[in-house]
């Protein structure tokens, strides 16, 4: 079980009165995590609402559950307790309210954790104290349009994704941005990625790495049927347009790798910056080229 290295207090004029606790603690070591920080909160007099889902997987009893858009109307801060799949589900909801998210890192990577569940109470104490940083992130909103209609739409703060059903599948398609044809592919698909998203799916496919203060997306092809194709990065106020070939083959958009809309015959895809940014808290010792070399293996100094 994890032992905290100190209480967490009542921060006198903290902002964040209500704080909410999000994720799905699958894991032992989360679940204990999870429930630790629930009732630290509690007993130094917070207000702590709970995610519906983690309230099936936690012994929580008397504790106040809301869906999580509830919770971002309601609450000044959101808690989640997982790895970056529990973060990036919760910023997807988040991001279209005005709230403070933190993580704390009970998965593998954690490149959107910040908080290592050993010392997780003593960097929220300072956080309630005022002591953090506030970083913004913009996310992608994706539709799928036919006849110039919109008729399935999604948001991913790291990456959309165009695939098919078919491992090894290759598809054709055109890429316009703001309404010019940049050029047409045959490939297995295409990703486009936030600056959040390049040390993700966007990262094993060979796309740049984009500091998160970059206003810019990242457009990767995907084992593309030519030499010459490579990565393009283009302004983040831009629109992407994605128009497909026809196909027997069921197309989709994966948003995330979590939300999947379907792609059929004779639609357009639409891809830009979505109005709403997510609103991530850092404790004060946060540095972003400290967590790239850590969670890719970088070398350290040498002198």
């Amino acid at each position: 079980m994890t032992t905290f290295t100190s209480a967490i207090t009542l921060a006198k004029d903290s902002e964040f009165k209500t704080i909410g606790l999000l994720g799905v603690p699958l894991t032992t070591a989360a679940q204990q995590t999870f429930e630790s920080l629930c009732l630290e909160l509690g007993q130094a007099g917070y207000r702590v609402v709970v995610d519906n889902r983690a309230m099936q997987q936690c012994e929580l009893p008397d504790v106040e559950s809301l869906p999580v858009h509830a919770i971002g109307e309601q609450a000044h801060l959101a808690i989640v307790v997982g790895g970056d799949g529990n973060m990036l589900g919760a910023a997807r909801e988040l991001s279209k309210h005005n709230i403070g998210v933190i993580g704390v890192n009970r998965g593998n990577l954690g490149f959107l954790t910040d908080l290592a569940p050993e010392t997780a109470v003593t960097m929220l104490s300072d956080v309630l104290a005022g002591q953090y940083s506030t970083e913004l992130r913009f996310l992608l909103h994706a539709e799928v349009a036919q006849a110039g209609k919109p008729k399935v739409h999604g948001n991913a703060m790291n990456e959309v994704v165009l695939h098919s059903d078919k491992v090894a599948h290759m598809i054709e398609f055109e890429v316009f941005v703001d309404n010019q044809f940049v050029f047409s592919q045959r490939s297995d698909g295409l990703i486009i990625a936030t600056p959040t998203g390049s040390t993700a799916y966007s990262l094993s496919a060979g796309g740049s790495i984009l500091h998160p203060r970059l206003d810019a997306i990242n457009v990767i092809p995907m084992f593309p049927h030519t030499l010459s194709s490579r990565p393009l990065v283009v302004p983040a106020d831009s629109q992407i347009s994605l128009r497909v070939a026809p196909t027997s083959e069921p197309l989709h958009i994966s948003c995330d790798g979590h939300n999947t809309l379907p792609v059929p015959e004779q639609s357009t895809i639409h891809i830009h910056r979505q109005a709403e940014r997510l609103r991530l808290i850092h404790p004060l010792n946060y540095n972003y080229f400290k967590v790239l070399r850590n969670k890719l293996n970088w070398g350290s100094r040498l002198f």
